[in-house]
């Protein structure tokens, strides 16, 4: 039954969600080409706030927690579980203040109105998971990026989405090069709950009365941790706030 009647709510919400992307990719290529990154981040967060709103239209319910632990004017490397594109739009509108940037698959870069030109235009990197050497500079770039602009990157080192919500291994590679080249950033752990619920049958129909939660673990300064202890700390952490 629950299936059933989501079909009609999922053709509503895609519709709209559609809509939101059309109107704001002409909207964040004049704020980016005429008024610069601030505009542009600002037409992005606004975006992500309509998106996340449409998502009510499926009885989705949000919880993001522990924000007020973030620091401010330092770099962050946000390392999280991921379970669907339900865990990404809520990180954009809730941590706005910390602009966060993604390591994205490069498939993602082109062709999807709003999405592709945020990824190559507002800080993010593509990387080809078919080319491990062609992601190491650019996660060089991106630490590096951070550094300088006090800003935040998300990365999920699983690497593929859980259908299940039960975590896979965390990759090391990434997260190593973003520590080497953001030496003064924070690692913030995010736990990520019942995402996945919202693809159970996959994109269509989707889930409905779904909660899903956000739980920032106890972020931490990187400087001075040798890397292992940093890896099995951060893992704990998210790994440890899971629920199945």
């Amino acid at each position: 039954m629950h299936k059933l009647i989501s079909y009609p709510i999922s053709l509503l919400y895609y519709i709209t969600f559609v809509l939101i992307l059309s109107v704001f990719d002409p909207i964040q290529r004049i704020c980016y080409y005429f008024f610069g990154y601030e505009a542009h981040k600002r037409s992005v967060s606004v975006l992500n706030f309509f998106l996340v709103r449409n998502t009510h239209l499926l009885g989705t319910t949000y919880d993001f927690q522990n924000r007020e632990k973030l620091p401010n004017g330092v770099p962050l490397i946000i390392v999280a579980n991921h379970q669907s594109l339900y865990d990404i739009l809520p990180i954009i509108w809730f941590m706005r203040k910390w602009h966060p940037k993604f390591v994205s698959k490069k498939e993602l870069g082109k062709g999807i109105p709003s999405v592709s030109f945020n990824l190559k235009y507002g800080g993010s990197v593509l990387i080809d998971r078919k080319d491990p050497k062609q992601a190491l500079p650019l996660m060089k770039k991106m630490g590096e990026y951070i550094e300088k602009h006090n800003r935040s990157t998300v990365i999920f080192p699983e690497g593929t989405r859980s259908k299940t919500g039960v975590p896979k291994k965390f990759s090391e590679s990434g997260l190593k090069i973003l520590c080497k080249y953001a030496p003064s950033a924070y690692i913030v752990p995010i736990s990520i709950n019942n995402s996945w619920k919202m693809v159970r049958f996959g994109q269509f129909p989707l889930g409905l009365g779904n909660k899903i939660t956000h739980t920032i673990h106890d972020p931490f300064p990187i400087k001075g941790i040798p890397f292992e202890e940093i890896m099995l700390r951060t893992e704990n952490a998210v790994v440890n706030g899971i629920k199945n």
